[in-house]
């Protein structure tokens, strides 16, 4: 497998974005092991006869914080190994049940010069096979110019 390709300041267009990551279609043995790596042991993420009879639920729901690292790994992936993910948030609008394949993606909004280094503006969110949007979210990536350094380690946020 080759290396991850470091991505510049200098190649990133308005519009353009990392490719989406597609995980599924995710599983009850998916979700338990989530919530076992997690601690979180609400019965919704493993427990079908309770998430639907006892909660009302439609069916096992995909974590929270599964779908947050999602989301996260996306961006990390598409900085490479000289960029920083620095900023992160999202909104839980929808609910996304076992059995589906979800699609993590981003799309530039901006591009703003830094200190050493370049911020990019992302929109972000997960999508389900059906193409429902259930986390949309905003980040912001600082990734390094075309022959500077990479961005320092460990990351220091610039001055608003």
């Amino acid at each position: 497998m080759a290396p991850p390709k470091a991505l510049y300041f200098e190649d990133i267009e308005i519009g353009a974005g990392p490719n989406k990551l597609e995980k599924g279609p995710l599983t009850t043995a998916h979700l338990m092991r989530w919530s076992a790596a997690m601690e979180n042991w609400h019965k919704i993420h493993y427990d079908k006869p309770f998430a639907m009879e006892h909660d009302k639920l439609p069916d096992l729901l995909i974590n929270g914080s599964l779908k947050q690292q999602f989301i996260v790994q996306l961006l990390k992936d598409w900085a490479g190994p000289t960029g920083w993910v620095w900023k992160v948030s999202f909104q839980f609008r929808a609910m996304n049940k076992v059995g589906e394949t979800l699609a993590a993606w981003g799309r530039v909004t901006g591009k703003r010069p830094g200190p050493g280094y370049g911020l990019v503006d992302l929109d972000v969110g997960i999508t389900d096979d059906k193409g429902t949007e259930s986390t949309p979210g905003k980040a912001t990536v600082a990734v390094p110019y075309r022959g500077g350094d990479a961005v320092p380690y460990p990351f220091v946020p610039p001055k608003s």
